[in-house]
């Protein structure tokens, strides 16, 4: 959970679903698509940011417990580190489990599950609030004596585990493999909508804790992915937060204070008598044409650079953020958030894209300016230089594009 590994991981991210891209473009399968993929992984840049927040309640919550209520010492020993990755698995079972069991879990995982494809850059579409809800449910561990960093780097191993079994380009592993591990086969399962699937899998690496616990299910047909009401938008903040607007207006409908508290930790579906008691999951339709409003073919090279330099923006931000002050860190957090959104709303082609991406051009300008002054001064010329340039360059191209759209 705590996310600096992922700055040293996100080369070999980039390299494998490029590698995965062309293995289905010579295999005439279509993996990807452009809009999707964006809304991915501009979805998992703002998990990565909002984990430098978060990273300092979790370590210290794990920190506290361990320090004054472990009931016993672990050595710190390459034994001590696998049996906590065991432990950590199976807990990541049973908070994996329970985040498709209540509404406010739900609410943070179901980002994760929005995208109607099935590939390697799924894998980085994480939640930006779900560690925070469910942490809680980890910290049996540190009673257990485990040390704070065999415990983070157990779940950095679990976190990284994860990312390979987002594929459609493995078809199965060995069989021998399959009955003890987690594979693409098993996850693309849990990624399906088909009703035989739903709440299927749930497992890190040991799929064991599946087979264990009667929630695992063999891959068959071809799943259909998604959600059963599909997002629809290319937003990620709404796919973070839509959940939890369906479960706020439902609570609105609701006459009584019991139904309104009860919804938060109900089975998702769950709705009291008055308003037609449990809703089932609508039938899958495995033919539905996905969500695919197509930017203007003449935006595509902007929207990529634009990726491009909020993922440079991104490894900045992570490399530098404990010196900048809280300040700039906050700042820096809106901008980077607000850039993502912009960027599926140009995918959508809103009609304030425009006005929006000028404004977020300026303010973007403004800020580096303004932090290089007050904290990297003899660079501030230089500064100033590149950001009205790159301004300037980037203004001119996408207005054009826009007339030209």
């Amino acid at each position: 959970m705590e996310p600096l590994y992922i700055l040293f991981a996100i080369p070999f991210f980039f390299l494998a679903i490029g590698l995965e891209y062309a293995y289905g473009r010579r295999k005439g399968r279509a993996f990807y698509r452009f809009n999707d993929a964006i809304t991915n992984l501009n979805i998992g840049i703002g998990s990565q940011v909002f984990s430098l927040f978060q990273k300092f309640v979790l370590l210290g919550a794990y920190t506290f417990v361990y320090e004054h209520f472990a009931i016993i010492r672990q050595p710190q020993t390459v034994w001590s580190f696998v049996l906590c990755l065991v432990i950590f698995d199976m807990f990541y079972y049973w908070a994996h489990r329970w985040s498709h069991a209540w509404n406010f879990l739900w609410g943070a995982h179901v980002v994760h599950h929005s995208s109607e494809d099935y590939n390697l850059s799924v894998a980085l579409r994480q939640s930006w609030f779900h560690n925070l809800l469910a942490f809680f449910i980890f910290l049996p561990i540190p009673l257990l004596g485990f040390d704070p960093m065999i415990f983070f780097a157990a779940g950095a191993v679990i976190t990284l585990y994860q990312f390979w079994i987002h594929t459609e380009a493995i078809d199965r592993m060995p069989r021998w493999f399959e009955w003890v591990f987690n594979s693409p086969s098993h996850h693309r399962v849990h990624h399906g909508v088909n009703p035989e699937y739903i709440d299927k899998n749930h497992a890190a690496i040991f799929i064991i804790w599946d087979r264990l616990f009667g929630t695992f299910q063999e891959e068959g047909v071809k799943p259909t992915y998604g959600i059963t009401r599909p997002l629809r938008s290319w937003n990620p903040g709404w796919a973070n937060l839509h959940y939890y607007a369906e479960m706020a207006a439902a609570m609105k409908r609701m006459s009584r204070w019991r139904d309104k508290l009860y919804l938060i930790v109900a089975k998702p579906g769950w709705l009291p008598r008055e308003l037609g008691g449990y809703q089932a999951p609508p039938p899958v339709d495995a033919d539905q044409p996905k969500f695919n409003p197509q930017p203007p073919g003449t935006l595509n090279g902007y929207l990529l650079a634009q990726f491009v330099l909020i993922t440079l923006g991104l490894v900045a931000y992570m490399t530098y953020f404990d010196e900048i002050g809280l300040f700039y860190q906050v700042l820096f957090l809106g901008i980077i958030i607000v850039s993502t959104m912009i960027v599926g709303a140009i995918m959508e082609q809103k009609p304030w894209i425009r006005t929006a991406e000028i404004v977020r051009l300026v303010l973007v300008v403004l800020s580096l300016n303004s932090l290089y002054f007050t904290h990297y001064t003899p660079w501030f010329s230089v500064m100033l230089l590149a950001s009205l340039g790159a301004f300037t360059f980037l203004a001119t191209w996408f207005v054009l594009r826009t007339r030209i759209a």
